[in-house]
């Protein structure tokens, strides 16, 4: 194999990486964009909720 080749091979293989790292990023950075509050839709607010109603349950409960 010549130098040429070698080099088309890594540039390959670099180029292959750099797009598996680019989607990963994106990834992460829209999946931690739902765990902060944003007024109502994020999983965040969702889960702040569902331990507010699970709260007054346990409270309810309590009581009687």
């Amino acid at each position: 194999m010549l130098l040429k080749d070698y080099l088309t091979i890594a540039v390959a293989i670099t180029a292959i990486f750099s797009a598996m790292a680019g989607g990963i990023r994106w990834m992460v950075k829209h999946y931690l964009n739902e765990l902060k509050p944003n007024g109502g839709s994020s999983m965040k607010d969702s889960l702040e909720r569902l331990e507010k109603r699970i709260d007054s349950l346990f409270e309810l409960i309590a009581n009687k």
